[in-house]
Order: C-alpha cells, then sequence, then structure tokens
C-alpha cells in the first residue's frame, strides 16, 4: 500500500486541475538514475492495464508493477514550507537516500 497525506492529495489536486486532462491521473514511479542508484518520478499519465490502481485521500494514482515492488509501504508527503522540498517520499525499502531525497538504493 502507498499512502498520501492530506497535504500531499490537496497539492495533487491542485496541480491535475490546472495541467492534466480528465482521463489522466498521477504516475508515481521508481527508475534507474540520481545519486543514489534509483530515483524517483511524478507524472500526470493515462493508465495502463498492467497498472497497479490505488487511492488515497481521494487522489486516484497509480504504479506500474515494477516501481510498486520498491514503494510498497510507502508514505508521500508534501513540504510547502520556508524550506520546503516539495513532494517527499517516505520508503521503508530504500537502504539509504542522498541528501536531495530524491534518490535511493
Amino acid at each position: 500500500m502507498i499512502t498520501l497525506t492530506a497535504l500531499a492529495a490537496r497539492q495533487i489536486e491542485s496541480m491535475h486541475a490546472e495541467s492534466a486532462s480528465a482521463e489522466q491521473v498521477l504516475r508515481v514511479l521508481v527508475e534507474i538514475g540520481g545519486c543514489s542508484g534509483f530515483q524517483y518520478g511524478m507524472s500526470f499519465d493515462v493508465a495502463k492495464e498492467e497498472d497497479q490502481q490505488l487511492e488515497c485521500e481521494g487522489v486516484r494514482f497509480v504504479v506500474d508493477p515494477a516501481s510498486y515492488a520498491y514503494l510498497d509501504g510507502s508514505n508521500i508527503d508534501f513540504d510547502d514550507g520556508l524550506q520546503g522540498k516539495g513532494f517527499e517520499i517516505l520508503n521503508p525499502n530504500a537502504q539509504s537516500t542522498c541528501g536531495c531525497g530524491k534518490s535511493f538504493n
């Protein structure tokens, strides 16, 4: 299970209203890259048949099967404070993360 905080969900809804079409949902993914080996990604996309379809805090989102294996148990938050970093993924499966919080191994 992947969860969203209420703040992250409201930010996603706002961004979806501004820049995504009605059939697009949030896609959360893991790809090779970043300074620690893997990096997180988020975009609006059309769901594919093989995607894991999830909903939390009223927001529908999808994750491909390979990414889900890395992200299961994660919590997605949004930090908009003075030192705000934007979206943060708190991943219990990550052995370590880089200083920016955008990549892990």
